[in-house]
């Protein structure tokens, strides 16, 4: 079977059985279980499965966010080609905030030849990135975590003590990501983490969202912010044509541009 007909043979068992498993997926489809693994994030991140331990069930919008491992590895590359773009926009002797995010974690990855930064993060995968940075030489900078209680699921602190610290900073500019955008509003999932990405974008000159095109036009548990909020939108599609006008700017990863590896984006001005 290809994908697409073991995407199919998972859904059609979930109708005629609460949990479909891992295991026995990969024995009926002769396939290794890292395989279904993969289909079944894919279909949970369309909204077709929940994932549960070992397995999965029939989707459920109440299901809590997908674990930040399974997230890191889907659309992968648009969301490297976005944090690229990102990147691009950090000067020498920038003060920046970066949120928890799957897109956000790869800004680190981008940087080369850039002096004098301070990170201020909630995220521990991203302040783990940057200091490889300044390790490799890419980058001089100082990364300060915020205080708070963990989400291992996330590899995230949040709480009361991550908002008010965040409080009395000056960012020069916030990398956020979400869980959903709307041309109305920006969601995500935790409500303590949305606290601290809100804050964020409070105590920044610019707030610079990054997200896939899978997020548009889906909310999810908690509204981050008006879009209004935003200073840019990083993408790696256009902007919905359907959007309301906005004085925020629409930068989109160009198509063409992934064949030959080169990743500048493109601005779509609110016409």
């Amino acid at each position: 079977m290809n994908k697409n007909q073991r995407h199919y043979f998972i859904l059609e068992q979930l109708q005629k059985q609460e949990r479909v498993w891992v295991t026995e997926l990969a024995s009926c489809l002769e396939v290794t279980p890292e395989t279904i693994r993969r289909d079944l994030a894919e279909l949970e991140m369309n909204e077709k499965v929940s994932r549960v331990h070992g397995g999965a069930a029939a989707f459920s919008s109440g299901e809590k966010e997908m674990v930040y491992a399974r997230k890191l590895s889907l659309h992968l590359e648009e969301k490297k080609q976005i944090a690229r773009i990102a990147a691009g926009m950090i000067q020498d002797g920038d003060t920046i905030g970066v949120d928890v995010g799957t897109t956000t974690v790869h800004i680190a990855d981008m940087l080369e030849d850039v002096h004098s930064l301070t990170i201020v993060t909630n995220s521990l995968s991203a302040a783990n990135r940057f200091n490889l940075a300044i390790e490799e030489g890419r980058i001089t900078a100082e990364v300060i975590m915020l205080p708070g209680v963990t989400n291992p699921y996330q590899l995230s602190v949040k709480g009361m003590y991550t908002v008010e610290l965040l409080r009395r900073f000056n960012l020069n500019k916030s990398f956020l990501s979400c869980g959903g955008l709307t041309h109305e509003a920006v969601f995500d999932f935790d409500i303590e983490e949305s606290l601290v990405s809100e804050m964020m974008m409070k105590r920044s000159r610019e707030a610079v969202l990054l997200t896939d095109s899978s997020k548009l036009n889906k909310k999810s548990l908690f509204e981050i912010a008006p879009i209004s909020n935003l200073s840019y939108i990083i993408c790696d599609q256009e902007k919905p044509v359907d959007w309301q006008q906005n004085r925020y700017e629409w930068i989109s990863v160009d198509p063409s541009s992934r064949k030959d590896g080169n990743h500048e984006g493109r601005l779509s001005y609110p016409s």
